[in-house]
């Protein structure tokens, strides 16, 4: 079995700048810079034949390079108990229409569509009783928050194992946007 989604990676100076946000909040369990990433679609738990089946369809997905940038900071649920704190990003058509292609790509390979809407977001801390007061101050401070913009040149498949520290990464396969 794999437990996969796909995502693209963020330059190293951009996981840096946004690893360490929320450390000193209560309860928080930052996700290591080597983690960070915006997640395109979570797959969930596939067997061999369908990870082959997902690996193939990805490759047929077809977008040109573009670049995105970090904005903002926010939480999920929206309400009283957090439960996510996460970086936002910048309006992209791009991205967005590279989400879809990535979506389409999926349900072609036996993938259940997805019902949520799609919200670009990196998670960069889960919490656990975290006062909604403090999520909303450090929120507050960071308001203006914006990074670089970056180049995105290529998405990846990854796999993701659950351990007792939290979940471990491997990248499958990496497809790379044409410019032609």
């Amino acid at each position: 079995m794999y437990r996969l989604f796909v995502a693209i990676d963020l330059p190293e100076g951009e996981r840096k700048s946004v690893a360490g946000i929320g450390s000193a909040l209560a309860g928080a369990r930052r996700v290591p810079a080597e983690q960070i990433h915006l997640t395109l679609r979570f797959i969930g738990e596939v067997e061999e034949k369908t990870f082959v089946a997902v690996t193939s369809a990805l490759a047929t997905v077809e977008a040109r390079p573009f670049t995105l940038a970090l904005r903002g900071i926010g939480h999920f649920p929206p309400g009283r108990h957090p439960r996510v704190l996460w970086v936002g990003m910048a309006e992209s058509e791009p991205l967005l229409a590279l989400q879809q292609h990535v979506e389409l790509a999926l349900i072609e390979a036996g993938i259940t569509p997805e019902e949520r809407r799609f919200s670009p977001h990196i998670t960069i801390a889960r919490l656990k009783e975290t006062p909604s007061g403090s999520v909303l101050a450090l929120e507050g401070k960071y308001r203006d928050f914006a990074g670089d913009p970056f180049p995105v040149t290529a998405f990846h498949l990854y796999s993701s194992t659950l351990g007792r520290d939290g979940a471990v990464h491997r990248k499958e396969a990496s497809y790379p946007l044409s410019s032609t």
